[in-house]
């Protein structure tokens, strides 16, 4: 533990804090969805068994868990590959892998793109959502879940030598299932040992994200250092947003690029667009919320890689930030500019590195900076 202290854990070993560079906190680099597949709609039957091309990349989009094939992110490799090297050309530096034990982490092919793309990959320990829990998980007390997690940043996890470097995604469902509150506890324990960062994953009801803190907190965990992923699809009311967030988490708007009309996990979920969600964190940013705001995109399905007609995940560094700039997001009522804070553009100082450090978000990179950028 000491070798780790004040130190970031990347799947290649302990770098600086200030090496990670511009940082997206939540990706998946390799997984597979699969617990997540939504049947077609009757005579779209076809369209769901073809192979994945330009011509049904629309309904792709507006459908992308009812191809079976999109949602095996971890045969694509050799394209992940080059959208890393492209995010690193762009100006990226990191990435906060958020795949959890039950929707296939791959440790080692972490490794091997870290290596071949110089990109800091930050691997993800713990559980996802209760439907990919095994019979054993499910078995298991909340002690032995809690050794786990802390073998898995401490000594390496799935058979290898590989440290994870934050728990999570944790996942949960709504309502929270048994199984997720005893991994919910046994993060809070695990990260009470670790001094770590905890990236939760709420069920899809606005009530979601709070149940997840108020258990997490009651197991002692630290919410400070806690993010809550997905909000951008979860928490819409501001007046509810601001109640959450109080509770003292990081702010997670991580769906950047995702656009559909119809959300099949809650059907009254209207899903924002990219603008909406530019117009939630400028107003997160007047309300002085602007040093706890995470954005990434959730990359999670084939048809969201630039080889599939996709985003990638440059689309934020590329798109997002010239958009905030133009609109003149980032001056706040003192005048200074308010990303010099920024965990995206930033350079994290906090929430990966491990007891005694800091946490991912305290960060100093104006914003000026990359607005003379020729990155941007």
């Amino acid at each position: 533990m000491p070798e780790q202290s004040g130190k970031v854990q990347t799947v290649l070993g302990l770098i600086e804090p200030g090496q990670l560079g511009r940082t997206m906190t939540h990706e998946h680099l390799t997984m597979t969805f699969e617990c997540s597949h939504v049947p077609p709609a009757p005579g779209d039957e076809g369209l769901a068994a073809a192979p994945i091309e330009m011509k049904h990349l629309h309904w792709l989009q507006q459908n992308p868990y009812s191809h079976s094939e999109n949602l095996l992110l971890n045969q694509e490799i050799e394209a992940v590959k080059e959208e890393l090297l492209c995010y690193r050309k762009a100006g990226g530096g990191s990435i906060v892998e958020n795949t959890t034990t039950g929707i296939t982490r791959n440790l080692p092919v972490l490794r091997k793109l870290a290596k071949e793309t110089g990109v800091h990959i930050i691997a993800g320990a713990g559980y996802y959502v209760d439907v990919t829990h095994s019979d054993e998980t499910r078995k298991m007390t909340v002690e032995k879940l809690t050794d786990i997690i802390v073998s898995e940043v401490l000594h390496g996890a799935d058979g290898t030598d590989i440290r994870c470097g934050v728990i999570g995604e944790i996942g949960t469902s709504w309502p929270i299932t048994e199984s997720e509150k005893k991994v919910l506890r046994a993060t809070a324990h695990a990260q009470t040992q670790l001094g770590c960062p905890v990236i939760i994953h709420p069920g899809r009801n606005k009530a979601a994200p709070g149940e997840a803190i108020r258990i997490l907190q009651e197991a002692g965990g630290n919410i400070s250092k806690t993010v809550m992923s997905h909000l951008d699809r979860t928490l819409f009311d501001q007046q509810e947003l601001l109640e959450f967030a109080k509770m003292g988490s990081y702010l997670e708007y991580d769906l950047f690029g995702t656009e559909m009309l119809n959300y099949p996990f809650n059907l009254d979920v209207d899903m924002p667009s990219d603008s909406q969600r530019v117009q939630a964190l400028a107003f997160l940013i007047r309300e002085g919320y602007e040093d706890r705001i995470l954005i990434a995109h959730d990359i999670h399905t084939k048809h969201r890689l630039t080889k599939y007609g996709g985003h990638g995940f440059s689309h934020i560094l590329k798109n997002i930030v010239p958009k905030m700039l133009s609109r003149g997001h980032c001056v706040g009522q003192r005048g200074e500019f308010l990303w010099s804070r920024w965990p995206l553009t930033a350079t994290p100082s906090k929430i990966m590195t491990l007891s005694g450090a800091v946490s991912l978000c305290d960060s100093k990179v104006m914003l000026k900076e990359h607005a003379e950028s020729s990155i941007l």
